[in-house]
């Protein structure tokens, strides 16, 4: 099996070595591994793609490169670049260094580098852990990703849904935040939302008098709806979340079309 792993934490985060663990496993002692990750960070990049400038590849080590661009850009250059078109067996994004879940999954690098492999007709998953209270007691933070991490993408590989249509499927699979021997199991979940929860920014002035704007967050343990991601996270459940690109509001075309035609 080859596998094309990336993620949005840039290619020293710990994260991506954990998923390079995790696709050495699943790819086998014959398969291949090949990294594509950003150079530097570029979280909350959703799925951007470098459209108006160049970026520069390098190479690291063997089957190891790293990109001046977005996830996206990562796997474009990964798939037409590094692979040559060599269609890779599947996708892997992450693992993420906090969670995906709810309203997240729309600023996501990690999401956003899994779509674009789906709009290129290749099998993708995202990754990402959830962060909290009990995971700042842990040795490794990522101790819910190493230990279930093969497990899930095995599982997914051998009884997901995969198809190929135009707006294909991929998956948003989120670690909750809790050791990993109190994992509770595998869910099945929508996208969540959680309210009140929202965006913003925060002011500052620098030492030369002019004014800067850092983006602020909300808060990221509030329950979402029963049945979501998010919710499924905080009750020690590894969250997993069929989506695809496509944006359409399906369930409001028939009311507009008889309210516009």
């Amino acid at each position: 099996m080859r596998i094309l792993v990336t993620n949005d934490d840039g290619i020293n985060a710990p994260g991506l070595k954990v998923l390079e663990e995790i696709a050495a496993d699943v790819a086998g002692p014959k398969g291949e591994v090949w990294t594509v990750a950003p150079a530097f960070e570029q979280s909350g990049v959703a799925h951007k793609i470098s459209y108006t400038h160049p970026m520069m590849i390098a190479k690291l080590g063997p089957r190891r490169y790293a990109a001046e661009g977005s996830p996206a850009d990562c796997v474009l250059a990964g798939y037409y670049e590094v692979l040559q078109g060599a269609k890779p067996d599947l996708v892997l994004s992450g693992v993420n260094r906090g969670n995906n879940s709810a309203e997240n999954v729309m600023y996501s690098g990690t999401v956003g580098g899994a779509m674009e492999a789906a709009l290129q007709g290749l099998p993708a998953i995202a990754l990402s852990q959830y962060f909290g209270p009990r995971t700042e007691e842990m040795s490794d933070p990522f101790e819910p990703a190493i230990a279930h991490g093969k497990a899930v993408v095995r599982t997914l590989l051998e009884k997901g849904l995969w198809d190929a249509g135009d707006y294909r499927l991929f998956y948003n699979v989120n670690f909750p935040p809790v050791p990993g021997p109190d994992v509770k199991g595998m869910k099945v979940t929508a996208q969540g939302y959680r309210k009140d929860t929202f965006f913003g920014v925060e002011p500052h002035i620098s030492p030369s008098g002019r004014k800067f704007l850092w983006i602020t967050g909300g808060p990221q343990h509030l329950p979402t709806a029963a049945g979501t991601d998010a919710a499924a996270n905080l009750e020690g459940y590894v969250s997993i979340t069929p989506m695809r690109a496509d944006l359409t509001a399906h369930d409001a075309l028939d009311a507009l079309r008889e309210r516009l035609e």
